[in-house]
């Protein structure tokens, strides 16, 4: 097994890892940088900042810069499946490479987030995706051009991805968000101007897209795919017609990794953090969404915050005082958007909860608890390893041990075999 070493390990690449890794490089630090993507810029920036919105092209020029520094060692393509006791990483080379082990002196993680899921009826059916996935996959390359397609949910995220959508040429039949006038209007009034002015703008490119406010997704429609979409406002129900059909809930924090390290977590999984960015566990720190989902300007205030207390130095009155704001503004998105017990509801028996092994709620119901119920169905055994089925099994069955980050053990994601072999 090869093993790596520098004074500061940063693990992830989107823009807390990117902001944390500038930082540090401005102070002459060496660091060692790691990301399961071939591209640094994360999900927010898939496939490089130079393809996305009008910032990231200004960060464009800089990431070659960062990549030229002989104080950097980046490993793109390497994803941290594991600890060892002292506090390292074990990654591996998605290429088909044998296991790395990465240590640190001090370690960032800047894990990112992934999409919490709530089923209805019809949500396994094939063209069905959380609307982060099917962002991710247009950024990816998947061709969307003239196909039907609707967003529905809550929270921000419909937008952006339904941005994404029209600028690669779908036809977008409608935004469904989930929460009531109230709520929208209540998170706007507390808006900075220029989360205004972006907020405007992107609307403003949207205004052509019907967007529906207080209403319910029903069920999926459609036999061997998804055909529409069957919706209800309180008052009637009607059914819409769509290709492909993004269901987007909102993000849970990524935090299995710092599970395994021993950093406490909050009850929604987030990693529990000081001040300055420390988590519970000596040298080990934590940025953007994996402390808290809010956001591009919560993760890149946090990676410079963080990369400060990783060089002991002291932080600018300033940028506090953005970070103070960063979580204000975190606060009111788990507020104001996300599932209401009404949505919840919408999940009946015979809706599947774990659709990597086919496992429906009726199935899991009789079981006292997640261990049980994976012994005796497999739920939560599947490729997602329980990252989808185990918080939709804590909020409808109440087990609290379903979550991702209870139990965590190496590896964290399924290996080959050939990486686990010791090279002779």
């Amino acid at each position: 097994m090869s093993s790596f070493q520098a004074p500061h390990l940063v693990i992830g690449s989107g823009p807390a890892g990117l902001a944390a890794v500038q930082t540090l490089l401005k102070a002459d630090a060496e660091v060692l940088w790691l990301d399961n993507q071939a591209q640094a810029g994360g999900q927010i920036w898939r496939g490089g900042p130079a393809a996305q919105d009008a910032q990231a092209r200004r960060l464009a020029p800089v990431l070659p810069q960062l990549l030229a520094s002989p104080r950097l060692r980046f490993l793109p393509g390497h994803m941290a499946v594991g600890t060892t006791p002292e506090g390292g990483i074990l990654a591996q080379d998605m290429s088909g490479g044998r296991l790395k082990q990465l240590r640190g002196d001090k370690t960032l993680l800047a894990l990112g987030a992934r999409e919490l899921h709530v089923p209805v009826p019809g949500w396994d059916l094939p063209g069905v995706t959380g609307a982060g996935g099917l962002q991710a996959l247009v950024k990816g390359g998947w061709p969307v051009a003239g196909k039907r397609m609707m967003l529905a949910g809550s929270g921000p995220l419909l937008l952006a991805t339904a941005k994404t959508l029209q600028e690669a040429g779908a036809t977008l039949s409608g935004i469904i968000e989930l929460r009531a006038w109230q709520d929208l209007t209540l998170f706007a009034s507390r808006l900075n101007l220029a989360q205004w002015q972006q907020a405007l703008a992107l609307r403003w490119q949207l205004r052509r897209v019907p967007y529906r406010i207080g209403v319910q997704v029903v069920r999926v429609l459609g036999q061997s795919r998804v055909e529409g979409v069957r919706l209800s406002d309180g008052l009637r129900e009607w059914d819409e017609p769509c290709e492909a059909l993004g269901l987007g809930f909102g993000l849970l924090p990524n935090s299995e990794l710092a599970a395994m390290l021993g950093c406490d977590t909050g009850p929604d999984g987030r990693i529990v953090v000081d001040t300055g960015l420390l988590s519970s566990r000596p040298g080990v720190y934590a940025a953007g969404e994996c402390t808290g989902i809010g956001g591009m300007g919560k993760a890149w205030i946090e990676g410079q915050l963080a990369a400060l207390s990783m060089l002991g130095k002291d932080i600018p009155g300033a940028l506090t005082r953005a970070h103070a704001g960063a979580l204000a503004f975190s606060q009111r998105l788990a507020r104001h958007f996300g599932p209401t017990p009404a949505q919840w509801a919408r999940c009946t028996p015979e809706v599947r909860v774990c659709r990597c092994e086919g496992v429906r709620l009726r199935e899991l119901q009789p079981h006292p608890g997640w261990r049980e119920a994976k012994l005796q169905t497999r739920c939560g055994m599947g490729a997602c390893q329980g990252r989808i089925c185990g918080p939709i099994s804590q909020q409808l069955l109440g087990w609290p041990e379903a979550h991702p980050q209870r139990g965590v053990r190496f590896p964290l994601q399924p290996l080959p075999i050939a990486s686990l072999l010791d090279e002779r």
